[in-house]
């Protein structure tokens, strides 16, 4: 039957050119082999290879989304501030001077003129990491006939590591027994027991002496280990346990990191520097402004949020730690009265730059009521910090999941290729048959 262009014509026009009924596949010979041509993304019986792809990049999106919900969620002020912000004051606080001097050196500057009344009239409390000497026992009893709250702070010997961590948490329970046994012989009181818990100086001094690699290491090491971070929890919940049975109520110092590290639910901060954490009857941020100061106070406008309680410094400056700028009374008077906003109890760091400066007796005289202000530009560099630092951590926590996506899509991409290759080669195919 024969049939006219015109009735062609029009019986395309009664089906447009994307709802035409579908066309049967063109077939070609190709040695013998009857292939049907398809799409080159298509393998037979499965999606398309770029849907796969897809899917995994999607995931990847999905978890990156999650983690900025997280982080979110974290107690952060305002990213962008229009003006300064005013705090307003409050009651005097109770003050908890750190004193690292050896006893011979605090003995003298306690025997100054004014000095022991000072910390008397503002009811401050000192705070020691004690020795156990007969010397350093003379001197607390001192304090405690003065009526002087004494502190005493957990550290175990310089080989050891001094500061409490991963490291040494076996160490730290002897050093409590032996500290126990010496205070029950000379008859000290003591307001609280802290655990000064810090990374461990030894690899502070890998570093300085330029042993880098050893220290990658040993950080790569750590960053594998989870039992370890594990291990020490239990030994120190197990010590905290112990100190309380004693009567003794328990404190820690912490880095202002571990805020950060709780709000995206990651440990690798622990693992990486050895730092513990631990619950107890109070946590005591160590919010010093003199590591950066042109965060000035915002950083503890930062931090107080997640604070119980905050210890401000440093007074001393350079002679006790290199990376420490001295504050001024102006710095360090705005300090107290931010930390004050959120806790009533700040430590000071430390008693000896506090006397060498004339800070207790300007104390005394403290305005506590009025109010201080912090720059905007300030609380937006201490708000970028803990984003940045937030970051940081969930990537880091998060790096193997990154690497197994990565080790995945290429695999795919591998599979595929050669899949591909086998397709356009039908004799490979066969050998490879």
């Amino acid at each position: 039957m024969d049939i006219s262009r015109e009735e062609i014509s029009a019986c395309g026009a009664l089906y447009p050119r994307d709802v035409r009924p579908p066309q049967p596949l063109k077939r070609a010979r190709r040695q013998g082999w009857l292939v049907t041509r398809k799409s080159s993304l298509t393998t037979r019986g499965r999606e398309p290879y770029h849907r796969n792809v897809l899917a995994v990049w999607l995931w990847v999106v999905a978890l990156a989304i999650s983690s900025a919900a997280v982080m979110n969620g974290a107690p952060l002020p305002t990213e962008s501030l229009p003006e300064d912000i005013r705090v307003p004051g409050g009651q005097p606080p109770h003050l908890v001077f750190a004193s690292d001097q050896p006893t011979g050196e605090l003995e003298s500057m306690l025997a100054e003129p004014g000095v022991v009344r000072a910390l008397i009239d503002l009811k401050a409390g000192i705070a020691l990491a004690p020795n156990l000497t007969v010397e350093e026992a003379n001197l607390v009893r001192q304090l405690n006939r003065e009526g002087i709250p004494v502190t005493a702070g957990l550290a175990v010997t310089t080989e050891q590591g001094y500061y409490l961590n991963s490291s040494n948490g076996r160490q730290a329970e002897v050093r409590f027994e032996d500290f126990e046994k010496w205070t029950t012989a000379n008859g000290l009181r003591w307001a609280d027991i802290v655990l000064d818990i810090e990374p461990n100086i030894q690899d502070f001094a890998t570093l300085r002496q330029g042993r880098k690699w050893h220290l990658f290491l040993t950080l790569l090491g750590r960053y594998a280990d989870v039992r370890r971070v594990r291990d020490a929890k239990y030994t120190y919940s197990a010590l905290i346990r112990e100190i309380r049975s004693h009567g003794y109520q328990v404190e820690t110092c912490q880095f202002p990191f571990i805020a950060d590290e709780r709000a995206v639910r990651s440990s690798v901060l622990e693992r990486l520097t050895d730092i513990v954490d631990v619950r107890v009857d109070r946590e005591v941020l160590m919010l010093y402004t003199s590591f950066n100061q042109s965060l000035d106070s915002a950083l503890i406008w930062a931090y107080g949020p997640d604070a119980q309680a905050i210890a401000v410094g440093s007074t001393t400056g350079p002679t006790s730690d290199p990376h420490f700028a001295r504050l001024n009374w102006e710095e360090f008077s705005r300090d107290l009265m931010v930390a004050n906003h959120f806790s009533h109890l700040i430590g000071v760091y430390n008693l000896e730059g506090s006397v060498r400066q004339g800070f207790l007796a300007r104390l005394k005289n403290l305005h506590w009521n009025e109010s201080v202000t912090i720059s905007a530009e300030s609380v937006r560099r201490a708000t970028q910090l803990r984003a940045r630092v937030q970051r940081v951590l969930w990537i880091v926590s998060n790096l193997p999941y990154f690497l197994a996506v990565i080790l995945i899509v290429f695999a795919w991409t591998i599979v595929w290729w050669k899949k591909r290759r086998l397709r356009r080669n039908p004799q490979a195919r066969g050998a490879a048959a």
